[in-house]
């Protein structure tokens, strides 16, 4: 939904709100305004006032869902309750959560969260080309297989997207992850990282070519007219794969093998997702306020151990289900609410109207989300002892923040504010990673993070936390290529960390099935006051979607990175797995 048409929503329901000529009692904090004889004491000793007949009707989207309407008691929400004295809705609380809402839309339109129609255009324009190219390529690989001519003509291949942009909270910085359809003939290793490979790097339009091969997902990466595209396959048991192919269709999903099922899994979640949430506007607004939130606050970044984009969808549909009318300002308000005091390892399961006699448990997850597709695994995670920690922290802190939503001075970019690594931490490990060039540091930090979950859990182990702050920096100070990972640590003055068996143990475990370029990687325990200056505080601006930042030797000093909302090292496995050490890159 455009900022546009949230604002015409707005002013149009609160036009209609004025002109019914209500009567309400305003509570304000410092006093009551008394209209009518019948009362109720709430939990405070307060007493309330409202029209004969009994207590007045549960608003719909009320902040406080405390409140019951059987016992006529309520917890009580300072500095302003307002409750309707007649029939209907209360049209002071329902403008108030209309002007919270629009608020938070022109906040995060502020932030560049929503793309122009113009990067919507191009976008969309870049999608068909694909298609386009995927087509000759089928019909290409038809005739080298020496089909029957009416095969080759009528052999077909698509692209489906998903991820951000299949969700639509997409923004102008945001990659593509789409991905290729094939029929049985066309293979993965041959025919699509050879044949579509040419093709794609012979087209002016693309750069950047990357082979991603021995990941859980397998996919091409490149740029195309600019914009990063993630490309993996899926092979089906078909001759010809339709456009509009339904990947529902028992037809299409018959006797596919794994790899092929894997990169499905994201389209599959993505279109089950938008099915089952009552409001796909609303899902897609609360979609970006929450990763904006994960991404500000430190806790975003599926292979540090934070939540990945498919977490995050999957307990914003679970909050849109369980609220099916509730405005976008009373949706952030429970979606804290929900998940501060949700009993973990309890799974978080979306309700798609199909009785299930069994469920799996996820026994290995300290925080269980279940995929809302069929066979209904479960999210792949890879969140620890520490990083579930601060989950918890993060989601409580929200809360806290979003239950005054109804005081006059509330604004919403307190709930954004970056996580203050320097403050917060005495001790950091600082973790470097070097190569010789840009193309062989990307595929070393790629192979690296992999393995950051084995790192985190030893020093887990030597320091009882860890914090991985995913944010990624360059060394000023080193001119070969590099980036520069600070981890907060609860360093006890006591203990003094042997970083070097740490890392001689880390090394060891990269070392272990690496099958491409190698670099070099450091380790060091750092104070906070050691930390270069940009790594010192936070800006919270949006920063590129380049993985780093390699810069000739006459430039300035380089500037932070984000790598938080990076699909560079981004872990595209959708469906549960092995989270234990060691993992595959992806």
């Amino acid at each position: 939904m455009e900022l546009v048409d949230i604002e015409k929503e707005i002013h149009q329901e609160c036009f209609v709100l004025d002109h019914q000529n209500q009567d309400f009692v305003c509570i304000e904090e410092g006093g009551i305004n008394k209209f009518q004889d019948l009362s109720i004491i709430d939990d405070y000793g307060i007493s309330h006032s409202f029209a004969p007949g009994g207590p007045p009707p549960l608003p719909i989207g009320l902040i406080n869902p405390n409140f019951d309407p059987y016992s006529n008691r309520f917890v009580q929400v300072n500095p302003i309750f307002v409750w309707p004295l007649g029939p209907g809705l209360n049209p002071v609380l329902f403008k108030m959560e209309l002007q919270r809402s629009l608020t938070l839309a022109k906040f995060l339109a502020g932030e560049g969260l929503i793309a122009s129609k113009e990067e919507e255009m191009r976008r969309r324009n870049v999608i068909d080309k694909l298609k386009q190219i995927v087509t000759k390529w089928i019909k290409r690989v038809a005739y080298q297989r020496q089909l029957p001519k009416n095969h080759i003509r009528s052999a077909s291949a698509t692209i489906l997207t998903y991820g951000s942009y299949g969700l639509g909270v997409h923004n102008s910085e945001s990659d593509i992850d789409a991905l290729c359809i094939g029929p049985s003939f066309a293979t993965l290793s041959e025919d699509f990282f050879i044949a579509l490979h040419d093709i794609l790097v012979s087209r002016p339009e693309v750069s950047d070519m990357h082979c991603i091969k021995d990941a859980k997902v397998p996919l091409m990466r490149f740029k195309f007219e600019g914009i990063l595209i993630d490309l993996p396959y899926a092979q089906l048991k078909v001759k010809s794969v339709p456009e509009d192919v339904d990947i529902f269709n028992p037809y299409f999903l018959r006797n596919i093998d794994e790899t092929s099922w894997k990169s499905l899994s994201g389209v599959r979640a993505n279109k089950s997702l938008l099915l089952l949430v009552p409001n796909v506007e609303r899902f897609q607004s609360l979609l970006r306020c929450v990763k904006l939130w994960a991404k500000r606050r430190g806790v975003y970044g599926n292979l540090l151990g934070y939540f990945g984009g498919i977490h995050l969808a999957v307990l914003v549909a679970f909050v849109c289900q369980r609220n099916s009318s509730a405005m976008l300002s009373a949706l952030v308000c429970n979606f804290y609410k929900t998940f501060t005091s949700w009993i973990w390892p309890t799974p978080v399961i979306l309700e798609d109207g199909i009785t299930r006699s069994f469920i799996q448990i996820e026994t290995r997850s300290l925080i269980p989300i279940q995929l809302p597709c069929n066979p209904y695994e479960y999210c792949h995670s890879n969140i620890t002892r520490s990083t579930f920690f601060r989950i918890q922290t993060e989601f409580h802190r929200g809360f806290m923040i979003t239950k005054n939503i109804l005081r006059t001075d509330f604004s919403w970019s307190l709930l954004f504010e970056p996580f203050p690594y320097s403050k917060s931490y005495w001790w950091f490990v600082k973790i470097s990673l070097s190569a010789s060039n840009g193309d062989d540091l990307r595929d070393w930090v790629g192979w690296a993070k992999s393995r950051f979950r084995c790192l985190l859990l030893k020093l887990e182990e030597l320091e009882g936390f860890c914090d991985p702050n995913p944010t990624e920096y360059v060394d000023a100070d080193v001119w070969e290529p590099n980036v520069v990972f600070y981890w907060g640590l609860q360093h006890s003055r006591r203990n003094k960390i042997d970083v070097k068996s740490v890392e001689e143990d880390f090394r060891n475990n990269i070392a272990s099935g690496n099958q491409g370029s190698s670099g070099r990687i450091e380790l060091s325990v750092v104070r906070a006051s050691q930390l270069p200056k940009n790594a010192q505080w936070n800006t919270g601006k949006r920063s590129s979607k380049q993985c780093w930042r390699v810069l000739p030797k006459e430039q300035p000093p380089r500037k932070q990175v984000y790598s938080d909302d990076m699909p560079q090292y981004e872990d595209k496995s959708e469906t549960s797995g092995d989270s234990d050490c060691p993992i595959s890159v992806g």
